[in-house]
């Protein structure tokens, strides 16, 4: 148990970071972080890209896994004792 309590928090850090990035990345509406870091050069390209869309489903798979990570924890947490 020890091993996939390890794995599963590893996984977590790693989702969590990434997840963070992924977000970062998407347009802003209006400023905010996304504008720092280039959000407002695709701004002016207007519409929704395939590429925005790719970037949608990758942050909602991202989500996914990093929830998945949490509920595992947890249920390790409870039920491991």
């Amino acid at each position: 148990m020890d091993v996939l309590t390890i794995a599963l928090q590893v996984l977590l850090v790693i989702t969590g970071l990434f997840l963070t990035l992924l977000i970062l990345m998407h347009k802003g509406q209006g400023g905010g972080m996304s504008e720092m870091f280039g959000g407002s050069m695709s701004s002016t390209m207007g519409g929704s890209s395939v590429a925005e869309r790719n970037l949608n489903r990758i942050t909602i798979t991202m989500a996914l896994l990093w929830l998945a990570c949490i509920v595992g924890l947890g249920l390790l947490t409870r039920f491991a004792s």
